[in-house]
């Protein structure tokens, strides 16, 4: 079979290949380890919390910011890149730096080498999704599109919960053994750090064997090479290169990023006086303005692609909407095993094994039935797929009041499974929505646009929202329960998008081609 007529059944009306599927197999397995090595953090928490004197707050930075930030900024000229490079050779290359620098963590001495090797993780992670939603997106017909992104969704649920497990299996054993430390006085989380780092770069010689499908036929070309592009996509994010792209479009494109600039400075010093935490609202607000500079130079050199992404308010709407489902998602998957050993006293193995296992299965079972539920009402009502990302971020409120106020065991693992699956339904819906309303080419850009949601709203917010709750108010609970808060605001913006989603889709084509005229 060749790579023409394989991306040709992908975008035909047909049903996907045998080698369609095996594909998204082995991305699957790409995304597990994706998610174990950025998840295993949150079973050793309280470990690395008392061997490295860290706050909650500090705890949130590391398990969200430090990394979101850079896997967001990372992710827009990479997912540009993916949408001209070869995909496979560039998950290959990411998927060896996520590893290294997972394994580099387990030497981490202090906070700030354990920040940096995070933020290392980050940048090598941001290759998985644009290339990995954008080869689905070749290789599957519109109609399995929402099924296929769910299916390789379930690799986040699935790595996010073994992740538990390997993570407190290899801390435990190795400090059973060593008790005093072991080869270079390495104690239990770093070794699980580097057990579970290694793996990812054997697994890159099986992602390089994978065929690269034929282009959709509208792809953009360019005449530069694509290499040389993502570098001038990345100095569009960072500073002082963004000034020199405002200035190449004028006086006032300068003032509006100095201005944006100045209004960054100033809520960051206003949450770091509040919280007392200058690391994460430095790196949150470095990451807003960077942003708004790529999208301001989007705009000009590449105005389909702006006005269908940042021009749409259906395409904004879902993306923050499901940022705060995922928001929630994430700060209960870092969160709840340090609650349940320190308020609810349970065992880190007992946490890991039962934890692990209702994350895996629930988040599993969540993103399959939500997709597959998403294309059935998308297939009867242009926005149905919105009714599922608004289950996701309602669903869960229940649970989440009830499993964080109980002093029973098996009620507070019940709840986590149930807000854990209403949650999940939500993401394959979400991003196949984003992916319908944007054209072939622009497909790795829109991945990336949307993960700048749930990664700056989302993962950046979340696991430090609540610790930092949790530090001011002394009490993890009611840290936990902030988390409800989101659901409403979530909901106007998914009521939004339901409106305006219809129109938005049917008029692509026309919006586009307006954009490219003015």
């Amino acid at each position: 079979m060749s790579d023409n007529t394989t991306a040709a059944e992908g975008r035909s009306d047909e049903a996907a290949s045998a080698y369609s599927w095996y594909v998204l197999g082995v991305l699957v397995v790409v995304y597990i380890l994706n998610f174990i090595d950025r998840q295993i953090l949150a079973i050793l928490a309280v470990d690395i919390k008392r061997d490295l004197g860290l706050t909650d707050g500090e705890l949130g930075f590391l398990g969200g910011a430090a990394f979101a930030v850079f896997y967001a900024l990372f992710g827009v000229p990479l997912g540009r890149l993916a949408d001209r490079w070869h995909r496979v050779r560039l998950l290959t290359i990411g998927l060896v730096l996520w590893s290294t620098m997972t394994a580099l963590s387990g030497f981490a001495r202090n906070f700030l080498t354990l920040s940096l090797a995070r933020m290392g993780v980050g940048v090598g992670e941001a290759t998985a999704s644009p290339t990995a939603y954008s080869l689905i997106s070749d290789y599957f017909p519109a109609r399995q599109r929402g099924t296929a992104l769910a299916i390789y969704s379930s690799g986040l649920y699935l790595g996010g919960g073994v992740s538990l497990l390997i993570g407190a299996k290899i801390s435990q054993v190795w400090d059973a053994a060593y008790p005093g430390g072991g080869i270079g006085g390495l104690v239990g989380w770093q070794a699980a750090f580097m057990a579970v780092g290694v793996p990812g770069v054997l697994l890159a010689l099986w992602v390089a064997s994978l065929r690269e499908p034929a282009r959709q036929p509208d792809a953009a070309s360019g005449e530069r090479h694509p290499l040389v592009d993502f570098f001038v996509d990345l100095s569009t994010l960072l500073p002082p290169f963004t000034l020199f792209h405002a200035a190449r479009r004028g006086a006032k494109a300068v003032l509006a990023n100095l201005a944006m600039a100045a209004a960054m400075t100033v809520f960051a010093l206003g949450m770091i006086a509040l919280t007392k935490n200058p690391q994460q609202w430095t790196a949150i607000a470095f990451g807003y303005y960077a942003v708004f500079s790529w999208a301001s130079t989007l705009r000009r050199h590449d105005p389909a692609t702006f006005q269908l992404i940042w021009g749409t308010p259906a395409f904004i709407c879902t993306a923050l909407g499901y940022g705060l489902v995922s928001l929630g998602a994430y700060a209960l998957a870092f969160w709840s095993a340090a609650y349940g050993e320190t308020v609810l006293g349970l065992p880190k193995a007992e946490l890991a094994f039962v934890l692990g296992g209702c994350g895996a299965s629930s988040g599993f079972l969540g993103v399959i039935l939500g997709g597959r539920m998403s294309d059935w009402l998308r297939a009867r009502n242009p926005s149905g797929r919105i009714l599922v990302v608004m289950f996701g971020i309602v669903a869960p409120v229940v649970p989440i009041w009830i499993g964080f106020t109980t002093p029973s065991a098996v009620l507070f693992y019940v709840m986590n499974f149930l807000a854990g699956m209403f949650a999940a339904t939500a993401l394959g819906a979400a991003a196949a929505t984003t992916q319908d309303l944007v054209l072939p080419r622009m497909r790795g850009t829109a991945t990336a646009s949307f993960f700048l949601a749930t990664t700056l709203v989302g993962l950046g917010l979340g696991p430090f929202m609540v610790g930092a709750i949790s530090d001011l108010s002394g009490s993890l609970r009611i840290g936990m329960l902030s988390l409800i808060g989101v659901a409403p605001i979530s909901l106007v913006l998914l009521i939004y998008a339901y409106r305006a989603l219809p129109k938005a889709e049917a008029t692509i084509a026309e919006r586009a081609q307006a954009a490219m005229q003015v």
